[in-house]
């Protein structure tokens, strides 16, 4: 059953084919497509398309639906191609001719528009305060460690000393960064399309300033075509922001799969957090977040799938938007899953305070004594030589102590100056 039926049913095998997976993703925006209606018919009433009796019966209605949609009690029936269709043949079953007057001024291809910017709306929401649980988690930590040290690595290489506090505030000040890219998203995605019908406009007097207030959006879409433009590209927004927190998530995995193993023994988690071997009973293996870290890198994948959906197109509707539901809403769950793990599992960790009591590690101090030397005078290029000649003989002696100081360094993580930035990005909201 559809909305554009003009009276000849389409093939079972055509159906079901455009259909794709519309009826599983449509359930996700439900509300949404509620919202986007009452905001609609509240501006037909107001340009007199519909009197004062046909908006109340129509909200009543529409609103004894969404509280089916919140209760779970809300399906797209078999035969119904979309939720759009669905929503129109339930309040024609029950108001009969007045039902079929919402979807005045309005097309398929803005109704879905709206339904999915006031999705991605939300979504972009529920991210930032996952992002932010997992800030605060990283930011106590490095406060909590700030004085353990631990190696800090070039090259996969014993490199210069490192500490716990500037490994987990570093991760935190990049999530800053992703916070960017989430609040750019969600400006891109938080302007209203509706009235821009099937990506023309309307000869209808619509009211598109009253819907952009009634639906709480930033901004409308001005020209009916760039409404139309804007999809494709309101998902790939997200898209790229997504990928970013998920490259942050991946670079995480990877650490801290590689400090658990025994070679490293950095840290380790509980063995209610780790899984087993079946045949060597001594492994502890660190599979969340091997899958944390392979599920990020899926992510990172998603703005390029969209581009190349979205790519030489020209502009208007094309079937090939639905597609995007396919890539870009499983990815959502999934980025949801590794932020909530991952917070999850640092609020476990366990630190290995003693990392640098072992003898392999002092050339991790070769710099301190380079700088040291120049410090009382010698010249940068004349010390650099002597601690090399020092250690190529095997008689470099570790002085380990540190005197970093500046703003950012071991002795200065200047957290509550990265949790300033943070703050900034806590007004994206709905």
């Amino acid at each position: 059953m559809t909305l554009w039926s003009k009276g000849v049913t389409s093939h079972e095998k055509v159906a079901t084919f455009t259909q794709g997976n519309d009826q599983t993703f449509d359930l996700l925006f439900a509300k949404h497509d509620i919202d986007g209606s009452l905001a609609h018919i509240k501006m037909l009433h107001s340009i007199a398309l519909l009197t004062s009796d046909e908006l109340a019966i129509l909200s009543r209605e529409l609103l004894n639906i969404q509280e089916e949609v919140v209760a779970g009690n809300f399906t797209i029936e078999p035969d119904v191609e979309d939720i759009h269709s669905q929503i129109e043949i339930l309040l024609t079953r029950k108001l009969g001719e007045v039902g079929k007057r919402i979807h005045s001024g309005r097309s398929r291809n803005d109704q879905v528009l709206t339904d999915i910017k006031l999705l991605l709306r939300e979504v972009c929401v529920e991210i930032a305060h996952e992002v932010q649980m997992l800030f605060d988690t990283l930011q106590m930590l490095s406060e909590q460690y700030k004085e353990v040290l631990m190696p800090g690595y070039t090259h996969g290489q014993i490199a210069m000393p490192s500490s716990f506090g500037l490994w987990f505030g570093a991760y935190a000040e990049t999530l800053v960064d992703d916070m960017q890219l989430l609040n750019a998203a969600h400006k891109i995605i938080n302007q209203n399309p509706l009235g821009s019908a099937a990506g023309y406009g309307s000869s209808f007097p619509l009211n598109r300033q009253m819907t952009t207030e009634l639906l709480h959006f930033e901004t409308m879409h001005f020209n009916v075509v760039a409404a139309q433009m804007s999809r494709g590209k309101s998902e790939q927004a997200l898209a790229f922001a997504m990928a970013s927190i998920a490259a942050t998530l991946n670079k995480l995995a990877a650490d801290c799969c590689m400090y658990m193993c025994q070679n490293f023994g950095f840290i380790s988690f509980p063995e209610s957090l780790c899984t087993g071997s079946s045949i060597m009973p001594h492994k502890k293996n660190p599979d969340v977040w091997e899958l944390i870290r392979a599920q990020c890198s899926r992510i990172q994948s998603i703005p390029n799938e969209i581009a190349l959906l979205c790519n030489h197109l020209p502009h208007g509707y094309h079937r090939d938007f639905q597609l995007l539901k396919d890539t870009l809403f499983p990815a959502i769950t999934h980025l949801y899953d590794c932020l909530q793990m991952s917070t999850f599992m640092l609020q476990h960790i366990e630190i290995n305070r003693n990392i640098l009591e072992d003898p392999k590690y002092d050339h991790l101090f070769t710099v301190e004594e380079v700088n040291r030397r120049v410090l009382e005078g010698q010249p940068f290029r004349e010390a650099y030589r002597e601690v090399g000649e020092a250690v190529k003989r095997g008689n470099f002696t570790a002085q380990k102590r540190l005197t970093h100081t500046h703003a950012g360094s071991i002795g200065n993580l200047c957290n509550e100056e990265i949790r300033a930035k943070m703050l900034i990005f806590k007004r994206i909201s709905i």
